[in-house]
């Protein structure tokens, strides 16, 4: 069966969708830890991240890099923050965490809740920071 990220991917689970090549997906976190906070997963569905072939795992963090750049642009920031926890759902991915402090990078604190049109907000500045 299907993850849910590949569903995403797949267009049946609806998302706010940040990026896409045609070997990744970006898209928002719908329990962010900040606004802004993204996912990036590999259209391959791998379980844990370091199962991912050397040519696989370098060109996604390439391609993080990118959508990191665009959220440092469109979301007040110190820094983004990358982690990579891999036990919440069996898909490899990579979380980009637009932080201020190391704090804010604490998955266990309470997460941010937006509105769709809060979501919607922050997708359109992401994706037109480009």
């Amino acid at each position: 069966m299907a993850t849910i990220f590949t569903r995403i991917i797949q267009g049946e689970i609806p998302c706010y969708k940040i990026a896409e090549d045609d070997r990744f997906f970006a898209f928002l976190d719908i329990n962010p830890l900040s606004k802004g906070h993204t996912l990036v997963v590999p259209k391959q569905e791998t379980d844990y991240i370091f199962n991912l072939e050397d040519d696989t795992i370098g060109p996604m963090m390439v391609f993080a890099k990118k959508v990191a750049k665009a959220i440092e642009k469109a979301v007040p920031c110190k820094r983004i923050a990358v982690a990579v926890i891999g036990l919440e759902v069996p898909h490899a991915h990579i979380h980009l965490v637009p932080i201020t402090q190391e704090g804010d990078l604490d998955f266990k604190k309470e997460h941010v809740k937006l509105s769709t049109e809060e979501f919607l907000d922050i997708q359109k500045r992401i994706t037109s920071a480009f």
